[in-house]
């Protein structure tokens, strides 16, 4: 695992060069890129980028949303084709939009580990599904996803950074987080975090190891500074103690 957390890069449909030119240059801060809800079956050059993925030894899956909508028409063969033929490295598994309970989601991560290393997602899109889970819903949810052979798991927050563990001002359920915390091996965690507030609150709570997701191309970088003390933000937590300057 990195030493400075797991970085999940979110890919909403970047124009193939752009896409290019982010894994080329900046890689190294990279370790895994989610193809965003449905956007793989829309872009026409997926083969090439999933090509300077695999040059660059990163892995890849599809948004959970992609695997409600093959499963919610009942075409979860032809989701696995996708995942075989493109070689994707891990699936996602959610509930985040139909109609599907938590229990029967585990039973999937159960079936799907059978395929790949799966990543399951707590959490709903709707932010008043989310916000009446509670705490002990939450840290309920993780742990049958993590015993029925989840990989990670992804608490969801949304390409806002509004919903899920996230409340509606875009700032994290405290009280959510610090019951999550406490039951769980944060190394088993994959933070939604695609706004910088939320980076900031999650390397603040968790330290510099956190594993963030949906991050922007535009922001791996700006990570990359947070967990290592090299913004405002995070400098006196991480930065090395030096003496006052009179």
């Amino acid at each position: 695992m990195n030493p400075l957390g797991l970085t999940m890069m979110i890919d909403p449909g970047l124009p193939t060069g752009a896409f290019t030119d982010v894994v080329h240059s900046h890689g190294e801060h990279i370790d895994l890129v989610k193809f965003g809800w449905g956007t793989a079956l829309v872009t026409r050059d997926l083969d090439r980028k999933v090509a300077v993925l695999r040059e660059a030894s990163i892995g890849f899956y599809f948004g959970g949303t992609l695997f409600e909508r093959y499963l919610f028409g009942d075409r979860l063969g032809d989701f696995l084709a996708l995942v075989e033929r493109t070689g994707a490295t891990h699936i996602e598994v959610s509930n985040g939009t139909i109609p599907l309970d938590q229990h029967a989601k585990a039973d999937y991560v159960r079936r799907m580990a059978r395929y790949r290393p799966v990543l399951s997602e707590v959490g709903y899109k709707d932010p008043e599904r989310s916000a009446r889970l509670t705490p002990a819903d939450w840290v309920a949810a993780i742990r049958e996803d993590l015993d029925a052979g989840a990989s990670l798991v992804i608490t969801e927050t949304r390409e806002s950074g509004r919903s899920g563990m996230a409340r509606p001002d875009g700032h994290l359920r405290d009280e959510v987080l610090h019951a999550v915390l406490a039951a769980v091996d944060t190394d088993r965690l994959l933070f939604e975090a695609p706004t910088k507030e939320l980076q900031v609150e999650l390397i603040r709570a968790v330290g510099a190891r956190v594993n963030l997701g949906n991050i922007a191309a535009a922001d791996v970088i700006g990570v990359a500074t947070l967990r290592l003390g090299l913004r405002g933000d995070t400098l006196l937590q991480f930065a090395p103690r030096i003496a006052s300057v009179a």
